[in-house]
């Protein structure tokens, strides 16, 4: 397994973006979440979905939905992790 971060990014409050990534090996095993980075005690801060388009038959595209749970703006991170 080996992990790493796709992007880095903020939202405003009650915020949402969709993002994409492209390329993926069908193969793979990808697991997608998201960090907040922005440090904030008390609740949760993010919610995200993960959408997947089969692009090809060896190659996938991630979209991924990020929305901010708070009333403040926060910054965060994308990150995957490649099963083995």
């Amino acid at each position: 397994m080996w992990t790493n971060v796709q992007y880095t990014g903020s939202l405003g409050p009650n915020a949402s973006t969709r993002l994409t990534t492209y390329g993926w090996p069908a193969a793979w095993h990808v697991v997608w979440y998201m960090m907040p980075t922005s440090p904030q005690s008390g609740a949760p801060q993010i919610d995200w979905d993960v959408s997947v388009e089969r692009y090809n038959s060896t190659q996938v595209t991630y979209w991924l939905t990020v929305k901010n749970l708070t009333a403040t703006t926060l910054s965060y991170e994308a990150r995957y992790a490649v099963l083995g």
